[in-house]
């Protein structure tokens, strides 16, 4: 896989931003739980304009997203998306690599995110890429559900 380039997204990518959110979320989310989730609606207009949300593009073709949160101890992955016919081919890996690069370059000492505990695809790829799950908790929205929260230290070597 070519190395994608990453920028951070403008207004103007708002539609892309949501199309490419759209086609990666709904048709996953919805065939696992049964219902998109928020960041497959959500208008990214207020998130592009705080400067939380890169484009990820294999030459000049837009293939990903990773939006994150600025917190004070450590910077929240809110979500990662891939193209569906670029999914399998290691950018969602590269994305979160740029979530790191991200993180240390803020000094955060940590990443986190979280995901839905039936979601066993991000459950591989965020512990393949070295996070770790401290805990899980309710759904706050869905009686039943659980959330997966994971983290990884970004101060440390390796």
């Amino acid at each position: 896989m070519d190395c994608p380039i990453f920028r951070l997204a403008a207004i103007e990518d708002a539609g892309l931003v949501q199309a490419i959110r759209a086609r990666a979320y709904i048709p996953a989310y919805t065939a696992v739980i049964g219902v998109a989730p928020k960041p497959a609606f959500e208008d990214y207009r207020p998130r592009i304009e705080r400067g939380e949300v890169w484009m990820a593009a294999l030459g000049t073709e837009p293939v990903g997203i990773l939006v994150m949160e600025d917190a004070p101890n450590h910077m929240l992955i809110y979500s990662v998306a891939v193209e569906p016919s670029h999914q399998g081919k290691g950018l969602a890996k590269a994305i979160v690599g740029q979530a790191e690069r991200i993180a240390r370059g803020k000094g955060k000492p940590e990443l986190r995110l979280y995901t839905n505990q039936k979601m066993r695809a991000n459950l591989r790829l965020y512990s393949n890429c070295g996070f770790s799950e401290p805990r899980r908790r309710p759904h706050p929205s869905r009686s039943g559900e659980f959330l997966v929260d994971m983290s990884k230290r970004t101060d440390l070597p390796g």
